[in-house]
C-alpha cells in the first residue's frame, strides 16, 4: 500500500476514534442552515449518489444488452451497453422529449407490449411514482423471461421538484425495497445493495460532490446510513 494512502487511512482512523465533547464539535463550513448547494452537487462535479449509481451499473454492464429500455434518456444504455444493445428505447411521461420512443406512465402503460425488453434501466425514478406496485407490475410484464431490471432508489436525500414536476413521493430502505420487489419477483432472483455512510450522507445533503471526498470515504459502507439502494431483479425464465 502506498505510504500516502496508508497515512490517510491512519489519519481517518484517528479522527473516527476521537469523540469531541458536548458543545465542542467543529462544524466548520457545515455550520449553516442552508446547504452549500441545492443542485445535488452537479455544480461542483459528480453528485455523490451518481457515484454509487454508476459504479452499480458498471458492475452490471453485461446485463445491458439486447433491447433496452431507459427512462428519460438513453445515456446509461449507451455508456454501459455499447454494441451489446440491439435496440434502445426511452420512456418519458411528457411528449416532446427528442429521445423518447415511448410516451407513458409506468403505472398506466397498457400500450407497452409484454415481454419485449431484455433489460430495463430505472435509475432514481421509482420514488417519483406514488403507486410503485403498479409500476413494478408493468416492469415485470414488459420484461422478457430472463430479462433484467436494474433499479436505483434514494434513501437519505434532499427532496426537490424534478423535471417531471413535484412528484417526489418516497424514500426507501433496503427492507422496504425488499418487501416491494419480492411481492413480484422470486426472492432468489433479486439482489439488494446499500451504499453510503454518515460522511457521504452529510456531504450529499449539503450538495457536495464526489470531488469533495476521498474514494476511501465514498467506498466505506455503513448499512445504518443508506444513501442509495440498488436492486437487480431477474424475471424467471418460466413465468411463475
Amino acid at each position: 500500500m502506498p505510504s500516502s494512502i496508508n497515512n490517510l487511512l491512519q489519519t481517518q482512523f484517528k479522527r473516527n476514534q476521537y469523540c469531541p465533547g458536548i458543545g465542542k464539535v467543529n462544524f466548520g463550513n457545515l455550520r449553516r442552515l442552508k446547504p452549500i448547494s441545492r443542485d445535488f452537487g452537479y455544480n461542483r462535479g459528480l453528485p455523490i449518489d451518481r457515484y454509487y449509481i454508476e459504479n452499480f451499473l458498471e458492475r452490471q454492464a453485461k446485463d445491458v444488452q439486447g433491447r433496452v429500455l431507459e427512462i428519460g434518456d438513453a445515456s446509461y444504455t449507451r455508456r454501459f451497453g455499447g454494441d451489446r444493445v440491439t435496440q434502445s428505447d426511452v420512456l418519458h411521461v411528457i411528449e416532446g422529449n427528442p429521445e423518447a420512443t415511448i410516451i407513458g406512465d409506468l403505472t398506466n402503460a397498457d400500450h407497452i407490449p409484454s415481454e419485449v425488453f431484455d433489460c430495463v434501466i430505472l435509475t432514481q425514478t421509482l420514488h417519483l411514482l406514488y403507486d410503485m406496485r403498479a409500476a413494478l407490475i408493468t416492469l415485470y410484464r414488459i420484461l422478457k423471461p430472463g430479462g433484467i431490471l436494474l433499479v436505483t432508489v434514494p434513501g437519505i436525500s434532499q427532496v426537490v421538484k424534478c423535471d417531471w414536476g413535484d412528484d417526489w413521493c418516497w424514500a426507501l430502505t433496503t427492507q422496504s425495497a425488499r418487501l416491494l420487489f419480492e411481492e413480484k419477483f422470486p426472492k432468489t432472483n433479486v439482489q439488494f445493495e446499500t451504499h453510503g455512510n454518515v460522511l457521504a450522507a452529510i456531504a450529499f445533503l449539503q450538495g457536495l460532490a464526489v470531488q469533495d471526498l476521498h474514494q476511501e470515504e465514498l467506498d466505506y459502507q455503513d448499512n445504518e446510513y443508506q444513501l442509495l439502494i440498488t436492486v437487480r431483479a431477474v424475471k424467471p425464465e418460466v413465468a411463475a
